[in-house]
């Protein structure tokens, strides 16, 4: 009796079909509460990531800019509370597709049948000298708060200083990429800079912010005259811009480019990602000359059925965006559930995205299609598709307790509130 009991057991288990998401960003979370939903009959749903919470990246300049993370910061396990998807915390440091296996930092070993790959993109510095010991990141919740205690320090070290020249150097906030991170930054800090300075008592004209941008435009994936509306919001803001200009090397104190030098304690880092360093490791998998991994119609991974790469690493016409690997992670989710419920599966059509770019509070500028406008009504529409994103991650309350906690201010020095670590 034992025995048979044990043997209907073990063939039970072993029909059940793993699918196992590697990454909880946007692709990958996506991904996995849509499968959720589905409840599909005889599968484990995994999702394990290398950090414990979600990160809204595209929020991420107002964390420097004295927000609360509450508005970039999600716990997954209030993501996947009361769900059928099983969440581990773990850096992945080995997939073998032969064994259909992956591996863990923690020692810990994952089976799949299907697997699902949302690692995300790294920081690249293009082997320049100085960049990545001495500049800041701008890819984290961690690398934000280190930029924005840092920037709290320069104005508070300054306070009593009588040095007009090392005040002016203390305050020289130089941002080396001109794409929308760092354009977004850029706005919101011309306008925050001018409160630090009221409350250190420093003259806000020896504040600098300038932006170093090697293309002959700004956000140059977009529109022509939606980058010169950008620019010139920038300058209204008081923010310079130098275009057609590389950064060579990076000192202590001092940036270079080929026929300047900036003096400056505060480099931001913004120009560049990578796709994530893993899907070079993984035997079998094809790389793209845009170092991005080559997929089918089905956003499989060339020469495998039970490997998807979805979000900023899949070789499609838009990836490198939040809406991109959403709308990959809602594809494959489908496309497991037609495979497993044996209905017809359809091919991946990529999507054309939209751009709503913040620069300061109260104005952006929007590209929706052939539609251009810029302005508050933009700047409304950004809070509320971030807003909708949060909704379609966590129940109505949580997300509008996060959203709200968000909007309150998080300073960081001893003339505004006490850091937190």
């Amino acid at each position: 009796m034992y025995l048979r009991m044990y043997l209907c057991y073990y063939l039970s288990m072993s029909d059940i079909k793993r699918i196992l998401i590697i990454g909880g960003g946007f692709g990958g979370i996506r991904c996995a509460l849509d499968l959720a939903k589905k409840n599909i009959p005889n599968t484990k749903i995994t999702l394990v990531s290398d950090k414990s919470h979600f990160e809204y990246t595209p929020s991420l300049y107002k964390v420097v800019t004295g927000r609360s993370p509450l508005e970039v910061c999600v716990q997954l396990s209030d993501i996947f509370e009361k769900t059928k998807v099983d969440f581990l915390t773990d850096e992945i440091i080995k997939i073998d597709p032969t064994q259909k296996e992956v591996f863990g930092k923690s020692g810990s070993h994952y089976k799949y049948d299907f697997l699902v790959l949302a690692l995300g993109s790294e920081t690249v510095y293009f082997d320049l000298p100085g960049i990545e010991e001495y500049s800041f990141g701008f890819k984290s919740i961690n690398t934000a708060l280190k930029l924005k205690k840092h920037i709290h320090q320069m104005f508070e070290v300054h306070h009593d200083s009588v040095n007009k020249e090392e005040i002016v150097s203390g305050l020289h906030m130089l941002i080396v990429g001109g794409g929308a991170s760092g354009t977004e930054l850029a706005g919101e800090l011309a306008l925050y800079a001018k409160g630090l300075a009221m409350k250190h008592n420093l003259d806000y004209s020896l504040v600098t912010i300038d932006i170093i941008e090697s293309a002959p435009r700004l956000v140059a994936s977009l529109p022509d005259k939606v980058s010169k509306k950008i620019l010139a919001r920038l300058h209204k803001l008081g923010v310079n811009v130098f275009l057609n200009r590389a950064l060579e090397k990076e000192e202590l104190q001092n940036v270079y480019m080929k026929d300047m030098t900036m003096k400056t304690k505060t480099v931001v880092w913004t120009a560049g990602i990578k796709t994530n360093h893993l899907y070079k490791e993984i035997p079998g998998i094809v790389i793209a000359k845009n170092s991005r991994v080559e997929i089918d119609e089905f956003l499989e991974a060339i020469g495998f059925r039970d490997i998807f790469i979805i979000g900023d690493a899949a070789n499609t016409p838009y990836s490198g965006l939040a809406q991109t690997a959403i709308y990959d992670g809602k594809y494959v989710a489908n496309l497991l559930y037609a495979k497993l419920s044996n209905k017809k599966t359809s091919f991946y059509r990529p999507k054309k995205v939209g751009y709503v770019l913040p620069i300061g509070h109260g104005w952006a500028t929007a590209v929706i299609g052939p539609i251009i406008f810029s302005g508050r009504v933009a700047w409304w529409l950004r809070n509320i598709i971030d807003l909708h994103f949060f909704l379609s991650i966590l129940p109505f309350k949580k997300s509008l307790h996060s959203f709200q906690d968000g909007k309150k201010s998080c300073d960081s020095c001893g003339t505004c509130a006490e850091y937190q670590e």
